[in-house]
């Protein structure tokens, strides 16, 4: 593979709960239950002095019908919600056969993401890393906004538990659209995830598209430089480039929201760099553990840290003229102001924490 192209984003290149169901009563009663009515109800073609066909109680707190003893009860409760969940996924399946389904112009499958990729994420965000998150209310409830997040882990799994947990977390549900390098879309089989799962390449103009449709986007300013660096270097932010991302942010009218992440650092503690091996890969760094490449496979499971990440108070950018976006110094400032609010929001999670695993 040739060496990756790595296109920085702050280059200028223009669940609802499933309702419990009712539980039946009885359709039992004792004939002194003052609690119950009982009510006679007379068969089609039935004669006056006949013996009632059938008879049914109607409970005093509900008025339902209860079935009378010896009729046989319909599929109800855990029943008939397993047989929804049968059927619906045999109309997902079948509107992936025909093609009934739809994508966006960059490739993001909303309903192929909801009910399938974010259900494979999600364990290892609820059960594995335990993620806990804060200041979701940060986040807009509808319109564009740019969420401007540290980057770490060797392997970018922070991204994807970001989105999980804006997704999972925001009362309106909201979807994260993440800004990926473009090694991410060079790569067999993760190429085509990353596009269905709303993943787009890190530039300006797919940003600002983005953005001016209201949607959310993510972006890792540190980039390489970031997921890369040695254990040594943890929670130290990297460079965040030129400020790429404040000049989209500005063009657009859109807040920027700080967004910390503590946990991932730790999930591939990187002690070495084998430089050589990673541009005979086309690799910007192959990354050496405590246990990989020495154990394997099995090295290349993360270690099951627990996590947290935090949304700061979001920057308006709307107040500023549409001049402001050529404007170096004003970028300058900007960038510096959610690096330090970012920096700052880490050293203070990793005061608050007990311990890396608990």
């Amino acid at each position: 593979m040739a060496d990756a192209k790595v296109i920085p984003f702050d280059d200028d290149r223009s669940r609802g709960g499933v309702q419990r169901p009712a539980r039946r009563r009885g359709a039992a009663r004792r004939q002194n239950d003052p609690a119950a009515v009982r009510e006679v109800t007379a068969m089609p073609g039935q004669q006056d002095g006949e013996r009632p066909g059938a008879e049914r109680a109607v409970p005093e707190a509900s008025g339902e019908p209860v079935p009378a003893p010896g009729a046989v009860p319909g599929p109800r409760g855990g029943g008939g919600g397993l047989e929804r969940r049968v059927a619906g996924g045999l109309a997902f399946l079948r509107r992936r056969l025909t093609g009934d389904y739809e994508v966006d112009d960059f490739g993001y499958d909303e309903e192929l993401t909801d009910q399938v990729l974010m259900s494979l994420v999600r364990p290892l965000y609820e059960k594995y890393f335990r993620v806990e998150v804060k200041g979701i209310e940060n986040i807009p409830s509808d319109g564009g906004a740019l969420i401007v997040a540290n980057h770490s882990g060797t392997l970018p799994l922070d991204g994807l538990m970001m989105q999980v947990a804006v997704h999972d977390n925001h009362p309106e549900g909201r979807h994260l659209r993440l800004l990926a390098a473009d090694l991410v879309f060079m790569l067999p089989v993760v190429n085509e995830l990353a596009r269905k799962a709303g993943h787009t390449l890190a530039c300006a103009e797919d940003a600002e598209r983005l953005l001016e449709r209201g949607e959310l986007v993510g972006v890792m300013p540190e980039g390489f430089k970031g997921i890369g660096k040695p254990f040594s270097e943890r929670y130290k932010l990297q460079r965040f480039g030129r400020g790429g991302f404040v000049s989209t942010a500005l063009r657009t009218g859109t807040p920027i929201v700080p967004c910390s992440i503590v946990g991932a650092e730790e999930i591939y503690p990187m002690i070495g760099n084998a430089r050589t091996l990673a541009r005979v890969l086309g690799f910007p760094y192959f990354p050496i553990t405590p246990t990989f490449p020495w154990l394997g496979p099995l090295g290349a499971l993360p270690l099951p840290t627990k996590w947290t990440i935090q949304f700061g108070e979001p920057i308006p950018t709307d107040g500023y003229p549409p001049e402001a976006a050529e404007d170096p110094m004003l970028m300058f400032n900007l960038t510096d102001q959610v690096r330090e609010q970012i920096q700052h929001t880490l050293y203070k999670l990793l005061v608050q924490r007990r311990s890396v695993f608990f």
